[in-house]
Parts: C-alpha cells; sequence; structure tokens
C-alpha cells in the first residue's frame, strides 16, 4: 500500500497563507479548464471532467465516492484520512482508485495537489466536517459534505456565509432529498396537501450503541485509554476539538454517542427524518425547544432516549405555527388514531403500522394523515381513499439525476444541487439546537432573527461550543 504523505509544519503553514489569500476574494479558475489537464482521460475533454479530493475514504465513503464516480464525469485524483487501515469498507475505494496519491493531513492534499483539484468530497466525523469544508470553499472547490453538515450552530452559520462568498457548489449528503420521493412531496405540496400542517411527529427506534442500555453501561463517564493503532493520527482524527485519550470507543465508528465529537441520533438521523417537512414547509428555526423527557442525560454521550418538542412560528396563510415532536429510543411505538384507518372486508378497521422510523404530518383540520418515511422513501395518505384522491400529485417520478449526480453536474455548470448549504445548513441548525437541548436539559427559548437563546449564556455558549484548538482557529474566520 502506500504510504501517506506525513504533516509538514512549513506546509501547513503555506496552506494557511493559500486559504488567507482565497478570504480576500482572489479568483480561481477550476483546475478542468487549465492547460495541465488536457492530457488526462482522452475520453473526455477537460471541460467535461471533474478530479475528485477525497477527505474520508472509509466507511460512509465507500457509498459516497463510488456515488460521486459513478456517471464516469468524476474520479478521484487525491484522498485523504487519518487512518488508512482500520476504518471500515476502506479497502473499497482505495482498491478501486489506486492511482489517486494519498494523505493524512487534507492540508497536506490541498497544498501540494490544490490545483488539480475540482470538487471535495468531505466524509468524516460530524466535528472535522467544518473544518475540511470551508477550507476547501476557500480555495474554491465545491463541496459535497456527509450529514450532518456541521457540529455546531456557528459552524453552519459560517458555510452558508461560505456558500454565497465563494460562489461554490455545495450539498449536504442527506441523499433523499434528491429522489422520488422528494419529488412527490414537491408536487404534495403544489396540489395543497401539506397546507395547515400544526404538529409532526417525527421518531427513531433505538439503533445505535448509546440507546441501548447494556452496552451504555460499559462507558461510564469518557473511555478509558487503549493502545492506538499505528496507523492512526489521532491529532488530526480529533481536528479542532480537545484530543482525548484514545479509545476504540471513539474509532472508527462509535464516537457519534459523544456530544464532543458527534450528533446523537437526531443529529444523524434528523436529516433524513425532517428534511422534507423543514425545507418544504418553510419551518425555518424554532422559538421553543423543551426537554419532556431525556433517559440517563449526561453532557458526556447523548440520552438513552429522546422526547423533544420544538415550537416553530406561523409563515403566513396555510402555514400556521408548527408543533415537532422528536422521540428516539426507548419505546417509540408511535399510533395512528382509528378515523384514519380503513374499513376491512369483514368490518373492523385497518389501522396503518407506520414502522420504527418516520414522521406523520397532521393537519389543523384533522382529515387526513401524511406518513413521511425517511431518506428517499415516498409518503403516504391516511385514510387510504384520500390517497386515490390524490393519486396525480402522489404518482411517483424519480428527478432527472440522483443525489450525487446533481451534485457533478451543477459542479459542471449543469442544473444545480437540492441540498446546498442554504438549504441543509439551516436544518442542520435545527439538528444542533436539539443536541443543545440533549447536553443541557432544560426548557430553551430561541430568537430565530437574532439566532440567540434568550436568557441562558450557557445555551448562547454552546451555539459556536469550545473555542477551537489554535491551529484551527484561521478556519473559523474565513467567511
Amino acid at each position: 500500500m502506500k504510504t501517506p504523505v506525513a504533516s509538514a509544519p512549513t506546509s501547513r503553514r503555506r496552506f494557511v497563507q493559500t486559504t488567507a489569500a482565497a478570504g480576500l476574494g482572489f479568483h480561481f479558475i477550476p483546475a478542468y479548464l487549465t492547460s495541465a489537464r488536457a492530457a488526462d482521460n482522452p475520453k473526455l475533454p477537460p471541460s467535461r471532467r471533474i478530479h475528485l479530493g477525497c477527505i474520508g475514504i472509509g466507511g460512509r465513503a465507500g457509498s459516497v465516492i463510488p456515488g460521486l464516480t459513478a456517471g464516469g464525469i468524476a474520479s478521484p485524483v487525491a484522498f485523504s484520512d487519518v487512518d488508512f487501515n482500520t476504518a471500515k469498507s476502506v479497502d473499497k475505494n482505495l482498491k478501486a482508485f489506486p492511482d489517486a496519491k494519498r494523505f493524512q493531513d487534507f492540508r497536506e492534499m490541498f497544498d501540494k495537489m490544490g490545483k488539480e483539484i475540482d470538487a471535495v468530497s468531505v466524509v468524516t466525523p460530524d466535528h472535522t466536517h467544518f473544518t475540511a469544508a470551508i477550507s476547501a470553499m476557500a480555495l474554491g472547490k465545491h463541496v459535497y459534505v456527509e450529514k450532518p453538515l456541521t457540529h455546531t450552530f456557528e459552524e453552519a452559520e459560517i458555510l452558508m456565509r461560505a456558500e454565497k462568498k465563494f460562489k461554490v457548489v455545495t450539498q449536504m449528503g442527506n441523499q433523499g432529498h434528491t429522489s422520488a420521493g422528494a419529488e412527490q412531496f414537491k408536487r404534495m405540496l403544489a396540489a395543497g396537501i401539506l397546507d395547515d400542517i400544526v404538529k409532526i411527529d417525527a421518531w427513531k427506534s433505538p439503533s445505535l450503541w448509546f440507546m441501548n442500555a447494556a452496552e451504555r453501561a460499559l462507558v461510564k463517564g469518557y473511555p478509558a485509554e487503549e493502545p492506538k493503532p499505528d496507523s492512526l493520527n489521532w491529532d488530526l482524527w480529533c481536528g479542532p476539538q480537545e484530543v482525548k485519550p484514545y479509545s476504540k470507543m471513539y474509532h472508527p465508528f462509535n464516537w457519534r454517542g459523544f456530544h464532543l465529537y458527534g450528533g446523537g441520533m437526531f443529529g444523524d438521523w434528523g436529516a433524513h427524518i425532517i428534511d422534507f417537512a423543514h425545507h418544504h414547509l418553510k419551518l425555518g428555526l424554532p422559538t421553543r425547544i423543551t426537554p419532556l423527557a431525556l433517559a440517563d442525560a449526561n453532557r458526556i454521550s447523548y440520552p438513552l432516549s429522546s422526547d423533544i418538542r420544538f415550537e416553530f412560528p406561523a409563515r403566513g396563510e396555510k402555514r400556521p405555527a408548527v408543533e415537532l415532536h422528536w422521540k428516539a429510543g426507548g419505546d417509540t411505538k408511535i399510533q395512528i388514531a382509528e378515523k384514519f384507518g380503513d374499513p376491512s372486508q369483514d368490518g373492523p378497521i385497518l389501522i396503518p403500522n407506520p414502522g420504527s422510523t418516520g414522521s406523520l404530518l397532521h393537519r389543523k383540520q384533522g382529515d387526513y394523515l401524511v406518513q413521511r418515511g425517511s431518506h428517499d422513501r415516498h409518503s403516504l395518505v391516511y385514510p387510504r381513499v384520500k390517497m386515490i384522491e390524490f393519486k396525480d400529485a402522489m404518482a411517483l417520478r424519480p428527478p432527472k439525476h440522483n443525489h450525487f449526480e446533481s451534485f457533478i453536474h451543477a459542479c459542471m455548470g449543469e442544473g444545480s444541487t437540492e441540498s446546498p448549504f442554504s438549504v441543509s445548513g439551516l436544518l442542520t441548525q435545527v439538528l444542533n439546537l436539539g443536541t443543545i437541548a440533549e447536553y443541557l436539559n432544560v426548557d430553551l427559548r430561541f430568537d430565530p432573527t437574532a439566532k440567540r437563546f434568550i436568557g441562558n449564556d450557557e445555551a448562547n455558549a454552546r451555539l459556536a461550543g469550545p473555542p477551537p484548538r489554535a491551529e484551527w482557529a484561521d478556519c473559523y474566520k474565513a467567511a
């Protein structure tokens, strides 16, 4: 296996200088328009190719990178990962793209290969999404970032500003946002089916270690230090956050359960469950977040189970105030009222089973109920006789391009993305507010205009999170 290029302080300084220049508004020529690309891949002209720099190669990247390259337009020229050995599925991309140069530090990748890279994928733990994304954007690179977009509210705010400032193509990896299910939801909205929604029940069954009482009992406080894999650069893995002693409870996957590094279940699945409703109903930011019940709440790991209520203000005609009720873990069984069932042939009412994951959208009139699952799932209307009435709007018609393809084509100047940071950043901020409520376990009032909590300094401090470590501080000044 190729040895990743080692980090060097002088190269990091050059990288900071380069990104600082970008922040001053220097114009960048995309790599695919430079003469250096003309000899590459004679099957396509330089103007029809996208060279990728991929930050994070294993885990979820085992699907993201093949998705971005499936159409034959994009191909990786550089890989960056803090550990090329331990992460799940890392060999999949290394074997598929053996010629991609390897780096442990993405700043080294940009320093040495920035001129050859057009677009960047960021598939790393939540707490390092921001530093990788803003660094790429400041160099004029288009960016695809896994969900949740950022680890903190303020990081999302900066990335939304950066999208406008650097004028690059962006996409967050909530892939269902570009799908037949998403297109159906838009038509339902246009047909008035989603008018007057006043309540949304959203839920997710337990599926991560911190939502299993037996597994959770094995971790008291922060995990004890364990021998670190030789292949892992632990300092880089920690990025802007505090460096705790290494434990396999953090890397390569279970980091999601810790406030310091992840977003818990709401940060993970909320992006797939409430995304359609949040964007298309224009919910914006809530005015109140109330933890109704958090089992084993603490400030190290996320709760065993969560029950949180969000209150969103009215947004104009047919958009009344909405109460969003999020439940995760524990007893997440959701019941549908009998009046939304359908009669069976022998008489009893058949009540739909909403399943272990999804959302129910309630109208003020109470005449029917809309069920939305997660990811790319299509929506249903109960009772089903209403769905038949709305059959034209309910039809499933896939978009021209999927979520990955739409990003690559947008990088080529063809169309736009469905979940750019202007859309996904606001959704992520709602997720961030939910994780703050899980951390503090207090009733919170929020001013969506000022983007500040009302009368709670500790909560306001959590909007930005702990100050970043010194070597990453410049990233927070880029936009």
